[in-house]
């Protein structure tokens, strides 16, 4: 006799993405880019798919089955993504070597360090540390010197 039941999971279509006609999918996909891309709203810690539902004049299901079909993701991966982006961006440029990853995640508006490590370990199957030590590594020359500070003796 088998030691486990295992039965085949039923892949179930969500009802509410086919709510949402063709055409006002376009329509919703479109402006649901020109305000999380173009106005940068994915920097905005506290911009949650409800918010962005009240700025389009619509409802969180239609948010939602617009970004599940057309992106193939939830709302906070698809808002997720554009942050690890930028701060790939922001941790291979010479301008912010210095800079923390915990300042980058901020700057790209992650609410905390381990959100923003989670994140971009399910992107990129590495640590953000990971990503910029092996970028200087392929990319020697882009290296800042930090120069070391004398010691005045008083």
């Amino acid at each position: 006799m088998a030691k486990y039941n295992i039965t085949e999971k039923k892949v179930k279509e969500a009802a509410y993405r086919t709510l949402v006609n063709p055409q006002l999918m376009d329509e919703l996909k479109e402006k649901i880019l020109y305000v999380i891309v173009m106005q940068k709203k994915y920097k905005d810690k506290d911009y949650s798919a409800k918010k962005l539902a009240e700025d389009l004049g619509t409802n969180t299901r239609y948010i939602s089955a617009v970004v599940n079909v057309q992106f193939h993701m939830n709302y906070t991966s698809f808002v997720n993504k554009f942050r690890i982006e930028e701060a790939m961006t922001i941790m291979v440029d010479k301008r912010y070597q210095s800079l923390t990853m915990e300042e980058v995640s901020d700057m790209v508006g992650f609410a905390n360090r381990q959100s923003f490590y989670a994140s971009f370990f399910k992107f990129l199957n590495m640590t953000p540390r990971d990503y910029r030590m092996k970028h200087f590594e392929t990319h020697p020359s882009q290296k800042v010197k930090r120069s070391k500070k004398k010691r005045q003796h008083v």
